[in-house]
């Protein structure tokens, strides 16, 4: 598959898999290679790096191999989401970790839906690229919210296929096709991954046939029935949608299209 770059950060997988939900940090592990992500996405806040023995999730992730990606999940007001952000850098850097540069960020509006709220997601995009950070900013799937995120100074905008954790999929393609188009106006490299709501591997391919750039999941594989094998579905599906839109797909037509002319068929004429 072709190279994803953001910034600094050169990707040869386009899957970003997150840590959440796992039912053990054994399966969490094959589940991660079994999607072959390059990229996992981590929660930086305590109540989720830490579980309730006291193990810290990073000891059960092999650094040398993946590049974390922090996150600054369940946080609602852009000051929570700065100092989350910070906290992430910190660790990663004690960790040698390449994510050290960079966050996903999330703030968050209300428990009950958690769509973003787009103007602590602009005020905390801004403050953070002060601070020297990559911003990979979770957006809904608002198109002029999304350029408003960007024109902030994010390196990536994440616009949400639907519903974190919903499963729904891209509920939404037109507006999901709308952020592409106006996020690649007069750059077409700028970076575009949808992120929450996928619930199989279809709606991996669906986001990746518009256009979008990579893919963030975790609850899709998390809770699935077999995790691992959905991790490699998942991983199929990206290259599948991937090559599928750089091939180009015919375009929808009211009425079929024979696949073999009608000229030259040999008829047959009773009594002859």
């Amino acid at each position: 598959m072709d190279t994803l770059r953001i910034r600094s950060f050169e990707l040869s997988n386009r899957l970003f898999v997150g840590t959440g939900k796992y039912e053990t940090y054994e399966i969490m592990q094959k589940a991660l290679e079994a999607s072959g992500c390059q990229v996992v996405t981590v929660a930086v806040r305590r109540e989720r790096l830490i579980d309730q023995q006291g193990r810290s999730l990073l000891d059960h992730l092999d650094l040398s191999r993946y590049i974390i990606l922090p996150n600054t999940a369940g946080c609602f007001s852009a000051e929570d989401a700065i100092r989350v952000s910070m906290l992430g850098r910190e660790l990663l850097e004690k960790q040698k970790n390449k994510g050290a540069g960079w966050v996903k960020l999330e703030v968050l509006g209300d428990k009950k839906t958690l769509l973003p709220d787009p103007i602590g997601t602009i005020e905390a995009t801004r403050e953070l690229v002060k601070e020297g950070f990559t911003v990979l900013a979770y957006s809904s799937d608002d198109p002029r919210s999304a350029v408003r995120i960007k024109e902030a100074g994010a390196a990536a905008v994440m616009p949400a296929g639907s519903p974190i954790g919903s499963g729904q999929g891209v509920l939404n393609p037109l507006n999901i096709s709308l952020c592409l188009e106006l996020l690649k106006e007069g750059d077409a490299t700028y970076p575009v991954i949808v992120d929450a709501g996928v619930g199989t591997a279809s709606d991996v391919t669906v986001a990746m046939e518009l256009g979008a750039d990579g893919v963030l999941l975790n609850t899709g594989i998390a809770h699935a029935k077999d995790p691992l094998k959905m991790a490699s579905a998942m991983n199929h599906a990206l290259e599948a949608g991937r090559l599928a839109y750089e091939s180009g797909r015919i375009p929808k037509k009211r009425y079929a299209t024979a696949s073999s002319p009608f000229d030259g068929v040999i008829s047959y004429i009773p009594g002859e």
